[in-house]
């Protein structure tokens, strides 16, 4: 997500941070290649001339140009304009007070709305809401087979039946979810390849017929601005009121993200990370600028650790490390919460610093590099895990052949093993006040 842009970003501001003094000129050939980078990236042409005339507004001050850390007022300011270019906060689901409430999903044809409605209604699930899918997609044949093999994958109920008219396929959905119990019903409309006007008259005639506490156009990212386009087409006629973002994991650029809020005045609520039906989170301007930047999303990397890892679990892996009794058994258990997690590439992205570590290529890593370290540690006793200095030549030839690995594979597991638990020890040393403990990692040397 990003990375292209973040990358650029960071040259940019690096050059501005090998100047003594900055003067007017500096900053001015900084927001000229600023610019140049939106523009690679995408961004509304409209949107980059206002966001670099803020910037400049704010950057060639007397304040900032005499200050003594020109530099990094100039990145707070590209940081603060960047956040408000966004939408400045999170902004939450509306609910009404008649239940249910009513979300319904509109955008083209292969956008994402039906797989986006199945991660909206499992998202709704984990926040304690009770929510039924429907699809009022009656021109399509495949549409409400496709919103039952979503719900059924996503562990959802959904309503379908053979009526004729959308209008009928809501009155039908409303009995049910009122009968039911259901608090919201998230509604997936009828898309099209192209806009025209029977998609919108249809569209309105639901809004009018539902009365939605929400209507969430869905963007997909990788199409760019062509996105923005249709997003302000749809807002003219229905006047949405957010937007999810889906495919944001992808190929994007970054132009749709930066542009859909200035270009429809409207919030971006969520975005899609992932082909899961857990890859769907709250936006949150802040974070996202975070990552843009290369600073890392800390926040959100807490949330995903809080829902894969059991609280009273967690409590005894830090007194274990605290005891120094941390062994391959506990190291493979905290393999398999980084799993559920999500893609390991996603969630290095979120640690700060990590796109300035040397030769560190984040598409590299792959899943199944994890994967074999759990075989390896799988092929293990329960004696050995729990004690791997007992392992031997003949042992480790053992454990290669029952995880088809080689003898050089386990050696450098073991010996990452030692060198993660000589980690935890200066940890634990530093926690304590000791003078004299060293990182064993050099990018961590304070350059």
């Amino acid at each position: 997500m990003f990375e292209r842009l973040t990358e650029r970003l960071e040259q940019v501001f690096k050059r501005l941070r090998g100047y003594g003094k900055l003067k007017e000129h500096h900053i001015d050939e900084a927001l000229r290649q600023i610019k140049v980078v939106l523009l690679e990236a995408d961004v509304n042409f409209k949107v980059v001339r206002e966001f670099i005339a803020k910037v400049s507004d704010k950057s060639l001050g007397e304040r900032v140009l005499e200050s003594f850390t020109p530099t990094q007022q100039v990145v707070k300011i590209v940081r603060d304009e960047l956040i408000e270019l966004l939408g400045g906060e999170k902004s939450d689901l509306i609910f009404s007070s008649k239940i249910p409430s009513i979300f319904m999903l509109v955008g083209l044809q292969g956008c994402g709305k039906t797989t986006t409605a199945g991660k909206l209604g499992k998202w709704l699930r984990k926040t304690n809401h009770s929510p039924l899918l429907v699809s009022t997609d009656v021109q399509r044949p495949a549409a409400q087979e496709q919103i039952r093999v979503v719900a059924e994958e996503s562990g959802l109920p959904a309503f379908s039946d053979n009526s004729s008219s959308p209008l009928e396929v809501c009155h039908n959905s409303m009995k049910m979810a009122k009968q039911g119990g259901y608090d919201v019903v998230v509604v997936d409309t009828a898309g099209r390849m192209h806009i025209n006007k029977d998609l919108m008259d249809e569209l309105s005639i639901l809004k009018k017929e539902l009365r939605p506490a929400e209507i969430l156009f869905v963007a997909d990212a990788m199409t760019g601005q062509d996105a923005v386009k249709s997003a302000k087409v749809f807002n003219e006629n229905l006047d949405v009121t957010g937007i999810i973002l889906t495919k944001l994991d992808g190929d994007a650029r970054g132009g749709a993200a930066l542009s859909i809020k200035s270009v429809t005045e409207k919030p971006i609520k969520f975005i899609g990370i992932g082909e899961r039906y857990d890859d769907l989170e709250p936006f949150y301007p802040e974070r996202i600028v975070s990552r843009i930047l290369g600073m890392g999303d800390v926040l959100s990397l807490i949330e995903k650790a809080e829902e894969a890892i059991d609280r009273k679990e967690a409590q005894d892996l830090e007194e274990k490390i605290r005891k120094e009794s941390f062994t391959l058994e506990d190291f493979r258990s905290q393999l398999r919460h980084i799993e559920r997690m999500g893609p390991l590439t996603q969630i290095l992205s979120l640690f700060p610093g990590v796109s300035k570590l040397k030769g560190m290529d984040l598409s590299e890593i792959s899943e199944g590099d994890l994967k074999r370290i759990e075989a390896i540690i799988n092929s293990m006793t329960i004696e050995e895990r729990l004690n791997h200095t007992i392992i031997n030549g003949s042992r480790r030839k053992r454990i290669a052949r029952g995880s088809g690995t080689s003898v050089q594979e386990v050696n450098q597991l073991l010996r990452q093993f030692d060198q993660t638990k000589k980690m935890i020890k200066q940890l634990n040393l530093i926690s304590q006040g000791k003078r004299g403990a060293k990182l064993p990692f050099p990018f961590f040397d304070g350059n």
